[in-house]
Parts: C-alpha cells; structure tokens; sequence
C-alpha cells in the first residue's frame, strides 16, 4: 500500500500531483490558504506547451477536458515596433505547440477531477518541522496541526516547506511588471484592440521596456509593461501616470494599454531563487514548482510546475512501499531541468532575439 501524500499549495503544481496520484490509487491531501476555489482570481491566460505542460494534463488522464477549454485563435501572435509598425505576424491555424487557455478554467478542471475533499480549503501554513524518520508537523493559522508521511512543497516563491531542504529565499531579478486591463476592448478600446490583434502581441523597447499583451475571453485585454526599475520606485504614488512616462514617444495605441486600463495598474515584481538550487536529499519531503526553481516569468513557470508534479506522482507510483526511492528519482530529472530554465529565463533577450523565437 502507498503512504498517503500530503500536499501545501493548490496552484496548478499541487492539482496535478493530487490528480495524477488519484489516477494511481494513491490517497493525498492538498492544504491550500485560500478560502475557497473562488477565494481570488486565478490569473490570466496560459499557454500550454506540447513539450511539457500538455505530457503533464496526459498523465493527468485530463487531455480531453484540456482541449474543451482551449481559446480558439488565441495562438496568433505579431510583434510591433514602438512606433506601431508591424514586424512579424502569425496567424492560428490550429497546429501550434502553445494553445491558449484561461489559467482558472484549468484549475477548475483539475480540481472537478479529484474526489470531494481532497482540498482543504483555508488552511494557511504557518510553520513546518521535522519529527524525524522522515514525518513533518505542519502547523496551520487555525491553531490544528498535521502530520505527513510524504510532504510535497507546491506552495510557491515563499514556500513555508523550502526552508527543511535548503536555505534559499528569492531574491528580486531587477524588472517588474504593471500589469492592466482592458475589458469589452473592441467596442471600448478600439485602437488597442486592433494593436494586439486576436491574440497575443509584444512590443521590445530599449533598457528593460517592454509591452506584451493578449486577448483573453470576453474581449478582455491583459497587459504586461515591462520596466528595468528597483523595487521602490514601483512603490511610489502615481504609477500608472509614471509608467505611462517611461514609454512616453509610443504609439498612441500602444500607450493606451497603459492609461486606459479600466483597473488600477498592479505591480507584480520578479523575483528568483538561485540558479542551480538543489538541495540534499531529506527523508520524506520534496519540492516543486515555484517553491523548487522560481525564475522570472518566461511563458514556462506553470508548464514546468505540471512536468515537475507529473514526474513526481509518476515516481511515486513506480516506487509503492518506498518513498525514498521515489523522491530520489524524481529530482534526479527535477535539478538539471530547473538549472536549464533558470539559465533560460534569467537570459535578457535583444529585441532581435524575441522576434526571431516567436517567428
């Protein structure tokens, strides 16, 4: 018989890993602070690769329900100069490897796939540690405890399990996004609407600026403005007015995604852990996602956190009786992939380089 796993942290990572548990008979548990499925939104749109985050929803047993949620279209991508000129444009003609879908969608598939109860909702971590022999206490705000067998991190960038592997804590890359919104664009924000097209769209500046933007369902659309800044000036009054200055000389079209979104502009800094993390081996509890290799976003963050869950559910069934083995196996894959996408996502790319990766 398996020993049950438990799980803190029910992002897309821990769902995965839950689920593929569960497609092998294998009980688990997942912890999650939130207050309900609904408690907060659940991000914007993903796109899904065909080298690992889709593997990751087969293993799943999930490919069908994946494909019900995909967006049409959403796969047509242009790159613009600053001054609006277009420099490369695609279209979706439904053969690419990145399909498109709304990261809550995704969620709630994976979370219709599991048997009731197996999120325990409201149940933010306080504070781990170990009991020896490979078992943890993990304490909760609520005052309860409980104590697991096989303890899985899938608790993100401020991972409360991290500290029993390895003493790391992110650090701020240097750039940050303020991210926008632009709801019912087409009829509202005609002139940014047709900038991004009926996909997705990124524009490459100079010294750390740039724009990306995509058009997620409901005519909304989703912006990142890029900025090379140290975090306090994030923190400052006034920051859309003092974003929008930075790309003072752009388009119009390209400017309004930044004064006219219909929210208040958000900061949404980067941080990282360091490059190569790896930890020696601790009886009974492992990492993944964000909470073993957080690197600043690239497009790849949620895909290698479903590739990271994936393997580990599928060790773990390859290993019944022998939890050791299993872990062992399983970063065995996980350190030289995490040291392969962190090189990756701390790379500044040239302008020339990102019109050359999405053409």
């Amino acid at each position: 018989m398996n020993t049950p796993v438990t799980i803190i942290g029910a992002g897309l990572g821990g769902l995965v890993l839950a689920r593929v548990l569960h497609v092998h008979g294998i009980p688990a548990t997942v912890y999650e602070a939130d207050a309900s499925a609904a408690h907060r939104v659940q991000g914007g749109m993903l796109d899904i690769h065909d080298y690992n985050g889709q593997p990751a929803l087969t293993t799943a047993g999930l490919t069908d329900e994946f494909r019900g949620i995909v967006l049409e279209g959403r796969q047509a991508m242009r790159a613009l100069d600053p001054d609006g000129t277009v420099l490369m444009e695609k279209g979706d003609d439904g053969t690419g490897g990145r399909p498109e879908v709304q990261r809550g969608e995704l969620r709630r598939i994976l979370l219709d796939s599991l048997p009731a109860g197996t999120v325990r909702w409201n149940h933010r971590v306080t504070g781990v540690r170990a009991l020896g022999e490979g078992r943890h206490e993990v304490s909760f705000a609520d005052g309860t405890t409980v104590v697991a067998s096989v303890l899985v991190g899938a608790d993100g960038a401020w991972s409360r399990v991290r500290p029993l592997l390895v003493d790391a804590a992110p650090e701020y890359s240097g750039t940050s996004f303020v991210e926008t919104f632009l709801y019912d664009a087409d009829a509202r924000h005609p002139a940014a609407a047709k900038a991004v097209g009926g996909g997705s769209m990124f524009v490459p500046g100079s010294g750390g600026r740039q724009i990306t933007a995509h058009r997620e369902s409901g005519g909304t659309l989703h912006a990142y403005v890029e900025l090379a800044r140290p975090l306090d000036w994030f923190t400052a009054a006034g920051l859309g007015a003092r974003t929008a200055g930075e790309f003072a000389g752009w388009a119009p079209e390209l400017l309004a995604l930044i004064t006219d979104s219909d929210t208040e502009p958000v900061h949404r800094p980067h941080y990282a852990l360091p490059i190569g993390l790896r930890w020696d081996r601790i009886p009974g509890v492992t990492l993944l996602g964000d909470a073993a290799h957080l690197a600043p976003p690239d497009g790849e963050g949620a895909n290698l956190a479903m590739q990271d869950a994936a393997g580990l559910g599928t060790a773990i069934a390859a290993h019944p009786g022998d939890v050791e083995a299993a872990l062992t196996a399983y970063e065995k894959e996980l350190f030289p992939r995490s040291e392969q996408h962190a090189e990756a996502a701390a790379y500044q790319p040239t302008r020339e380089d990102m019109i050359e990766f999405f053409s």
